[in-house]
This record gives structure tokens, C-alpha cells and sequence, in this order.
């Protein structure tokens, strides 16, 4: 009898914590509500949210609505087994009608020889290209938060520093792609992003394809746009497969300024190693109202 008294004031602020734990539970799914109802519930048609890839992202948020925009900086390094990537972009994103994204960006690319490794032996530095994009939603489900979109991206290939401007242009890039996302519950994301890449070299007139199954997997932060989650970029070119993992984070800094963080790993390593990517995200004019 003695012992069940002595256990009763244990069990008593079991009772008490598993109440707690219940009531910190209900808190977040409030949060997670307040804050999936703040972005799906602005004026006009409706709009899932889902958790955007850092290194594959989209050309504007999937069902965008109309007056949508976003700068992006991206930097980062791939240690590749004779030189060093550093690769850069400036894009901005803007979405002229609800669920159509439209998109420019300035990629480039600076190479970096590994010591003993002559400089005429590595690619040339250079503006990557000129790229031009558009996206539309074609299906938005609320019931089952789930979005569907088309795309296509043309890259304009720039000819490197050393002979800018003669020509201008090198090549073209020819790229439709498929995008389909779903949310489960109010954290986990995933989200695939394929299609096929046709390139074309002017001066040859030389064509090369290959195509992409970029897939990634979220878990956004109960009340925040921050997450973690992993992409997974495949590339299949005849007979060849390679793929990178990105495990990544995003950080918000303030309600219109986020930071993404990308690490890559090959998962073979016939032409390059480890590499880091970072973007600085803005969107100008987005407010999250405070409840």
C-alpha cells in the first residue's frame, strides 16, 4: 500500500506531462494551419503550398497567384577531379496571371585548375547562358494537395570570356519538363520535376540529349517557411546514370528573405566529388500577416 502511495504523485505528473505534450501537439497543428491558410487563402484561384527545391527550383511557386515576384543569388563550388566550378546565377521571377510563371536568369561559370593541371586542358570560363522560361499550373487540388504543372526552359549558350562576342552565341537548350507535387499532412513534401534536355551547337550543328528526374523530399517547420529535406538529381544519357544527393535547409531570415543551403554528394564519382550551393532569396512585396 505504501508503494502505490509513494508511485501516485509519479504517475499524477506523468498524467500531468502527457496533458502538456497533448496541448504543445494541438498548438502546432494550429500553427501549421494558420500559417498553410495564410498562403492558400489570398485572393484569387487556389493555391497549394508546397516546399520549393533549393538547387532544381521553379520558375515561380506552383499555382502562383497573379503580382508574384522573386530575385534569387546563387553561388556555389563542385570539386571536380581536374578543376574547380565556381558556378553562379541572378534570376528574377515573376508571375504576370494567377498559375503562370515566368522567369530570366544569368548563369555562370568560372573554372579553376587543380595544381598540375595545365589551363588550356579545362573548359572556358564564361557566361553560361541567357534562359528564359515559363511554367503554368494546370491542376490544383486542395482536397488532396496536389499540384501539376508544365514548363519550358530555352537557354541561349553564350561563347566564352576569351572570345565574347564572336560569336555571340555558341548553342541552344531546348527544355519541357513535368512537374507534379503533393503534401502530406502539413509538413512533408515531395515533389518531382523531370524532362528531357535537347542541346544544340551552332557551328557544328551537333545535337546531344539526355534527361532528368530531379525528385525531393521536405519537412517544413511546424509555423515557418523553414525546412530540411534532400534532393535527389538523376541524369540518364544513353547507357550512363548519375546522380547527386542534396541534402539542403532553408532559413527564413524575415518575411521576405530566405537563405537556402546545398550540399551535393555524386553518388559516383567519375567527374566530380563534393560540392556546396547557397541561395539568397527575395521576394519584394510578400507579408506574412501576423495573427
Amino acid at each position: 500500500m505504501k508503494k502505490i502511495l509513494l508511485l501516485l504523485p509519479l504517475i499524477q505528473h506523468l498524467n500531468s506531462l502527457a496533458q502538456e505534450t497533448d496541448s504543445l501537439k494541438l498548438v502546432y497543428q494550429q500553427l501549421d494551419s494558420l500559417y498553410i491558410l495564410e498562403v492558400e487563402s489570398k485572393k484569387g484561384k487556389p493555391k497549394v503550398l508546397h516546399a520549393e527545391p533549393l538547387y532544381i527550383d521553379l520558375i515561380r511557386d506552383l499555382g502562383a497567384h497573379k503580382g508574384e515576384k522573386e530575385w534569387n543569388i546563387g553561388l556555389g563550388i563542385k570539386d571536380n577531379l581536374q578543376f574547380d566550378t565556381y558556378e553562379g546565377l541572378v534570376e528574377y521571377e515573376f508571375a504576370p496571371v494567377d498559375r503562370l510563371g515566368l522567369e530570366i536568369e544569368l548563369p555562370f561559370l568560372i573554372y579553376s585548375p587543380q595544381n598540375g593541371v595545365e589551363a588550356d586542358s579545362i573548359p572556358p570560363s564564361r557566361i553560361e547562358s541567357l534562359k528564359l522560361a515559363a511554367q503554368w499550373t494546370f491542376l490544383v487540388s486542395d482536397k488532396q494537395n496536389l499540384s501539376l504543372a508544365l514548363g519550358y526552359i530555352h537557354e541561349f549558350e553564350f561563347s566564352s570570356f576569351q572570345n565574347f562576342g564572336n560569336p555571340l552565341f555558341t548553342g541552344s537548350i531546348f527544355n519541357p519538363f513535368f512537374i507534379a507535387a503533393k503534401r502530406f499532412g502539413n509538413n512533408f513534401h515531395t515533389l518531382i520535376y523531370t524532362g528531357p534536355k535537347i542541346e544544340q551547337e551552332f557551328k557544328m550543328n551537333h545535337w546531344r540529349s539526355h534527361y532528368e528526374i530531379n525528385t525531393s523530399l521536405h519537412y517544413m517547420i511546424t509555423g515557418t517557411r523553414n525546412f530540411v529535406g534532400v534532393e535527389l538529381n538523376k541524369q540518364l544519357y544513353k547507357s550512363d546514370f548519375d546522380m547527386v544527393i542534396r541534402p539542403q535547409i532553408r532559413l527564413g531570415i524575415a518575411d521576405n528573405f530566405l537563405i537556402g543551403i546545398v550540399t551535393g554528394i555524386p553518388v559516383n564519382r567519375e567527374n566530380q566529388r563534393f560540392s556546396s550551393f547557397m541561395r539568397i532569396i527575395w521576394e519584394p512585396g510578400h507579408k506574412i500577416q501576423k495573427r
